[in-house]
């Protein structure tokens, strides 16, 4: 009944703020509203100080800002992987984090394969992530702290708060603050093991963590140590069935302005044409004879195109619509393996002074497959393989042709990146008597250390590629000393010493091994990102009023940015994805605060703070919050609060040297000539970029019955307004804005003379952007005891469903007009579901326990902007095309854990199995090329087994 006890706390009061921390150091939520007393806690500064949010210690303190509690139990019960950061993302409140299901394709952005969090899908650097109340390193150049490097073994809770914290925490906590709190005081011996597997028979993973904490000297002291290891299995290809029905969007080619058709369609049975695993002749210069079309298969044989019944400028319905496989060539999964160790001591000098050391050590290196070698390139009429394939006499007057592949003969790309993240963390902390009342105290130093290595695989060398590729007949008594009529490169007849290997891209396995390796390569780039922070904070009860104590909380902190990096010269450029450049700067912010806490009488009470900011780039700002609660009567509690928050620019926005990323062009009418070709995007850094402001405001209640002991219900309303956002323009809309007469952004579009891609495009952040998001959150929680069911012994049912139904999230980059995004089901930063819902069941004995789950996201479009008709239509434009179909549907999953409660000797052991997705419920799927599916708000992997042990002894 203990875990029960504590576990219904959390339920019940998960939907406000208890006790908060003046120990930024040692500031750790835990699933209560109110703490205990303080004669009641053994550990003053590690086990009192528990809520996030506020910086004030006070007794029966509830905060006006909304708090989510998710326990240790919880955690256990329900989490449906090894990894922690995958069950923290179902909370309704985070919504388009990046996973390592939708970073697969982040090859140049470092962002590959890290789980981070996004409340409000307002962005991950819009969410300040905590350990234990205090800041920790990115893993990323642009700040945002991967889970996995947090000991997982001794989290005993995440507390989010859904509200902005910029006052109380600075920088970064626009959207809230998720904090992981660890058991700090942790006694006995636990260890964890357990391994699990999709139902299709891929995916394999498994796990091993252990923990030790040990006290000493009389209970002055504590030891904690922890270690963990983790592995999962990639998945390279992608042969679910949801992925071979050829779901896709294509312009329609009968569209005119008059005619009353929609311009795009939604189809099924459609590939991609003009690329295929062997190449295929998408247009040509010169000639009589027809080329387009024609297509190469295994060993080089020439095929003639399918089109079938409808096709556009790059896809077709029905015919050999299946003859391009690059979706099922694209990676489902990561190879990841991470381990990590966590150490701390702590020492009791005195009632007012503790001491304690920190230290860990994380490293993680995932293997993806980020998708084959896609390309365009062309070949002129002597090319050697084009002369073999076709016959001399099929080119005659043919000056060139382009092509377009998916490269089956050359291995898929791959990210390997591995980082190594550390923490030394050295603090002090106590109470004491001051104005007669509890004072409590602290101060830290830390340090923290990345060191990532952004490695690639098999990236092709645009130069090498376009030496190999431009293969010609020997001719006769030429330099090489060949045979004439032997194929060779061009470029050697006349450098006979530059190693060129011809290519053959005609075909399914045609190509030359050597060749192939000569045309890739392994390009990286080394980063290490420094952060070391110092604070110091008071909490006190000065005085008080005739309606109670005045409580007070003041502290001061600095805190250090730094980054730095190497790339090997030939790595920095002339490469068809990387590209990387060193990224070097640094800057450094001085801030301070204050807190009060002023009872007002009748049940209320007023909480307000201030904190002073000056940054080293971009100056002094201020950012505040006001809140009120006030409690009628004990059932009913209303609670409101407005705050300015900031985000600065990061790193990455600051002093980025240059990064780029691959991709194509959409397919809607308004993107004309750029409609469906690839491109090359590049972004560097801005050190005129300002500080983002954002006003929130939010305000519910809490109702706690107490004629239904242990129920509690949350209803509460927010918005944020964020200005001077921090933004930029990507290619599809650069793109529009040209052909809407912007000569400006035409600039921004150059071809691509390398000949890999079709264009370059060139972009980077400003403040120019206004971000308003709305919604409201729901949260309801009930624990029943059932001892009397069930002979007396301490069973319970504990419920809870959390609800976050999205009202609008509009970004108006003052350049096209804003679109609200919400219900736009399309994925991880194009739109939100309107409702993002997750409910829990846990049925508990002393023998076993069960908990089920139902989690999902409502039905939506695939584009707001988006004028649905199939006759009629009116005429499609660049912000509002027309389409014959614009529903995407929403998912439901069901999850199962059982638990079975043993003895292992004296031991206390737990024998689990999980199962998510039960029921084996396909994604959501989208139809756009490539892996059609939704893989931020839907599962990609189906149903999944997970069993493992739990040991536990005292």
């Amino acid at each position: 009944m203990r875990g029960l006890r504590q576990v219904r706390h959390s339920l019940v009061c998960s939907t406000g703020l208890g006790l908060a921390t003046a120990v930024l150091a040692l500031a750790a939520p835990a699933g209560a509203q109110t703490a205990a007393p303080a004669a009641a806690d053994p550990d003053p500064i590690a086990e009192q100080i528990i809520v996030t949010g506020t910086r004030v210690v006070r007794d029966g303190f509830q905060s006006p800002t909304p708090l989510t509690v998710l326990s240790q139990q919880e955690i256990q019960n329900q989490s449906p992987t090894n990894n922690l950061a995958d069950f923290v993302n179902q909370v309704p409140a985070l919504a388009g984090s990046t996973r390592p299901a939708n970073s697969r394709l982040a090859i140049s952005s470092g962002l590959a394969g890290i789980n981070t969090l996004n409340l409000r899908n307002l962005g991950e650097v819009r969410t300040l992530v905590l350990l234990d109340g205090r800041r920790s390193v990115g893993s990323t150049i642009t700040g945002l702290v991967d889970i996995n490097t947090f000991p997982q073994s001794l989290v005993k809770s995440v507390e989010i708060v859904t509200g902005g914290a910029s006052a109380a925490y600075g920088s970064d906590a626009v959207a809230g603050v998720v904090n992981f709190v660890l058991d700090k005081k942790y006694t006995g011996f636990k260890i964890d093991v357990d391994n699990g597997i999709n139902s299709s028979g891929d995916g394999f993973n498994y796990s091993v963590s252990a923990a030790a904490g040990m006290p000493f000297a009389d209970g002055r002291g504590h030891i904690l140590l922890s270690g963990e290891y983790a592995h999962r299995d990639g998945i390279f290809s992608v042969d679910r069935d949801w992925n071979q029905i050829g779901y896709r969007t294509l312009v329609n080619p009968n569209y005119t302005a008059t005619n009353g058709q929609p311009a795009n369609l939604v189809v099924t049975g459609a590939g991609t044409w003009n690329t295929t695993p062997g190449s295929i002749i998408r247009s040509q210069v010169g000639g009589s004879t027809v080329l387009r079309g024609k297509y190469f298969d295994l060993g080089g044989a020439v095929k003639n195109y399918n089109f079938g019944t409808l096709t556009d400028a790059s896809q077709t319905v029905g015919g050999d619509w299946q003859v391009n496989d690059t979706s099922r060539r694209i990676g489902l999964d990561a190879t990841d393996d991470r381990r990590g160790a966590f150490g701390r001591v702590s020492y009791e000098v005195a009632p007012w002074l503790e001491v304690y050391g920190q230290a860990s050590y994380n490293w993680n290196k995932t293997l993806f497959n980020a998708g084959p070698q896609a390309a365009t390139f062309s070949l002129t009429r002597d090319n050697a393989y084009l002369v073999q394939a076709l016959g001399a006499a099929a080119l005659t007057g043919v000056t060139s042709v382009a092509l377009g592949t998916s490269a089956a003969d050359l291995p898929y790309r791959k990210n390997n990146s591995d980082r190594q993240v550390q923490r030394y963390t050295l603090g002090a902390g106590g109470e004491f008597q001051m104005f007669g009342n509890k004072s409590i105290w602290s101060a830290y130093a830390q340090y923290g250390q990345t060191d990532a290595h952004e490695q690639l695989r098999d990236i092709m060398n645009n130069n090498r590629m376009a030496l190999a590729t431009d293969a010609v007949f020997a001719p006769a008594g030429n330099a090489l000393g060949v045979a004439a009529g032997t194929i060779v490169c061009r470029s050697t007849l006349t450098a006979t010493t530059n190693g060129c290997l011809p290519l053959n891209r005609l075909g399914v396995g045609v190509a030359n091994p050597a060749a192939v390796s000569w045309v890739l390569g392994d390009p990286y780039r080394d980063q290490r990102f420094k952060q070391t922070v110092a604070g110091v904070n008071l909490s006190m009860t000065p005085f008080a009023t005739w309606a109670g104590d005045v409580s007070v909380a003041v502290g001061g902190e600095y805190r250090k940015e730094e980054v730095s990096g190497s790339v090997p010269t030939e790595f920095q450029t002339g490469w068809s994805v990387g590209n990387f450049l060193p990224t070097f700067g640094n800057y450094n912010v001085k801030e301070a605060y204050l807190e009060t806490v002023i009872p007002l009488g009748l049940g209320a009470e007023f909480n307000g703070a201030v904190r002073a900011t000056d940054y080293s780039t971009s100056g002094y700002v201020t950012t505040w919050k006001a809140g009120l609660t006030w409690q009628p009567i004990e059932d009913i509690r209303l609670r409101g609060v407005a705050s300015r928050d900031i985000r600065a620019p990061n790193l990455n926005e600051l002093f980025q040297s240059g990064t780029s990323r691959t991709n194509t062009f959409g397919t809607g009418s308004g993107l004309g000539q750029y409609a469906g070709r690839n491109f090359r995007e590049v972004t560097t850094g801005n050190l005129s970029l300002r500080p983002e402001k954002s006003d929130s405001l939010t305000f519910g209640g809490v109702f706690q019955p107490r004629f239904v002991p242990g129920l509690s219900l949350s209803v509460d309303w927010y918005r944020f307004k964020v200005k001077d956002a921090i933004s930029q323009l990507f290619a599809d809309d650069i793109a529009l804005r040209c052909n809407e007469g912007r000569q400006d952004f035409c600039n921004a579009i150059t071809v691509d003379t390398s000949g890999v891609r079709d264009f370059v495009v060139a972009a980077s952040p400003f403040n120019f952007a206004q971000i308003t998001v709305r919604g409201m959150d729901y949260e309801a929680s009930y624990a029943v005891p059932l001892a009397r069911m069930f002979n007396d012994s301490p069973s319970s049912l504990v419920l809870r469903g959390t609800a976050t139904n999205y009202l609008e999230n509009t970004v108006n980059n003052g350049i096209s007009i804003p679109v609200d995004t919400v219900g736009q089901n399309s994925g991880q930063t194009s739109g939100t579901p309107k409702w993002i819902f997750r409910m829990a069941a846990t049925f508990d004995t002393p023998a076993y326990s069960i908990t089920a789950v139902g989690r999902g996201v409502s039905s939506g479009t695939y584009n707001n902007t988006y004028i649905v008709c199939t006759t009629g239509c009116p005429a499609s434009t660049p912000t509002n095309p027309t389409v014959n179909d614009n529903h995407i549907a929403g998912t439901f999953y069901t999850d199962l854990n059982f638990t079975a409660k043993i003895k292992v000797g004296s031991s206390d052991g737990q024998l689990f199995l999980n199962i998510t997705n039960l029921f084996d419920k396909d994604p959501i799927l989208l139809p756009e090329t490539g892996l059609s599916a939704n893989s931020s708000f839907s599962d990609l992997l189906g149903r999944a087994f997970r069993v493992g042990l739990r040991f536990r002894t005292n």
